[in-house]
């Protein structure tokens, strides 16, 4: 949906959702992949027949990187909103910045309470598809020293001076000390808002469907109510908006043009992940009594059906970050619909390439990317360039990756 933020219109508003208590054990608790009994199905954005997502030539486009502003700090999430003009989180000043031809200046978000602690602070942004007539953003960020992390609508001004608090679209993501805060947000092209969240390192939160920690959620930014067809919209309580389960630390949200949902996850000691969302599915994260890290990432020896990974970094983990589909066009010649990876610990951009049934074909690093250190997050800007985020600390950089 971000390609298209600077030329289209869609929606929002919610309410407020907090979390309830409440951790049964898999065994007892975790419901068949798809409620209604039917077979589980892949998140699927779009009624409409599946577009493209294959390249358009066996072509490898030579990269060019233009460092668009270099006076940025952990810098957690950008989109573009057109003219020229780009949003970005960054997570530890917990600031909005506005980066227009190039200079940054901040946008003060009114009324916050943000908590920033380790890995929480103002991360997922997501611009409304409308922003040009109704200047509304998303935006997800610890809150109130530690009470929770959450989704929060905002409206900038006319002049993109300030940021006025509209409502909470949901709270009550679990939180500790900071660790696995999440949150990474998308609205998918049907409308619907996507969070991904992390587990608060809590052994419990990724398998109970009472806890909105180690999930992926979707609800309408429209009424803040779950979105229809969620697997259990109709039942009572968090579960309402869960679409996947038994996730770690969700880091990317990404949507395929054949309206596929794909998330980006970090791994303990191994196994970081690309997963395919499929609606009501299980990813088998299950650390255990005191929070085991050296379980695997999916572990097929949890009672149903555990569903494997698209993409896993094997031992040791790379540590992904954000990432974003790759448009089919003739100008990235072999990247085109592939799936663009920030990549933090082995600091580099890695191009995945997946086949219509979601088996990966190629994984490939373009050497020019390899300069910049940690990188945090990839998306698009609105004419298909990529928009690339550093997360090296203090003097990081928004870059802007073009083929040719």
């Amino acid at each position: 949906m971000r390609a298209a933020i600077a030329l289209a219109s869609v929606i929002t508003l919610g309410l407020s959702t907090a979390a309830c208590a409440g951790d049964p054990s898999p065994a007892t608790t975790a419901p068949p992949l798809n409620p209604s009994g039917s077979p589980s199905v892949s998140a699927s954005a779009s009624s409409s027949a599946p577009a493209a997502v294959m390249p358009t030539s066996d072509r490898v486009p030579e990269l060019d990187v233009e460092v668009v502003n270099d006076e940025l700090d952990h810098p957690w999430d950008v989109a573009d909103i057109g003219e020229d003009r780009f949003l970005i989180t960054e997570r530890e000043r917990a600031v909005l910045s506005l980066i227009e031809a190039g200079e940054r200046r901040e946008i003060p978000l009114e009324d916050n309470d943000i908590w920033v602690s380790g890995e929480t602070g103002l991360m997922g942004l997501e611009i409304d598809p409308g922003f040009a007539e109704n200047r509304r953003i998303y935006t997800c960020q610890g809150w109130n020293d530690g009470e929770d992390v959450r989704v929060i609508s905002w409206t900038l001004d006319a002049g993109l001076t300030r940021a006025t608090q509209e409502r909470t679209l949901i709270d009550g993501f679990p939180t500790s000390s900071g660790r696995h805060g999440g949150c990474r947000l998308l609205i998918s092209a049907d409308g619907a808002l996507w969070v991904g969240t992390g587990d608060a390192a809590n052994e419990e939160n990724p398998r109970s469907l009472d806890s909105l920690g180690g999930k992926t959620l979707r609800l309408d930014p429209q009424t803040g109510k779950p979105w229809p067809g969620n697997p259990w919209a109709g039942d009572q309580g968090p579960r309402r908006y869960i679409t996947s389960f038994g996730h770690r630390n969700v880091q990317g949200l990404a949507e395929r043009a054949d309206g596929t949902i794909w998330s980006m996850e970090h791994g303990p000691d191994r196994d970081d992940e690309v997963n395919e969302i499929t609606l009501g599915g299980d990813y088998g994260w299950n650390p255990g009594a005191g929070y085991n890290e050296s379980v695997p990432m999916t572990d097929q020896d949890l009672p149903g059906k555990q569903i494997e990974a698209a993409w896993e970094s094997g031992n040791p983990t790379v540590a992904t970050g954000g990432g974003t589909f790759i448009p089919v066009q003739d100008r990235w010649g072999a990247y085109g619909g592939a799936l663009a990876v920030a990549v933090l610990k082995d600091q580099e951009l890695r191009i995945l390439s997946f086949d219509e049934s979601g088996k990966l074909t190629d994984d490939s690093s373009p050497e020019v990317m390899q300069d910049y250190g940690r990188l945090r997050t990839v998306s698009l800007a609105a004419d298909g360039d990529l928009l690339i985020t550093t997360d090296n600390g203090g003097e990081d950089v928004l870059l802007r990756v073009t083929p040719r």
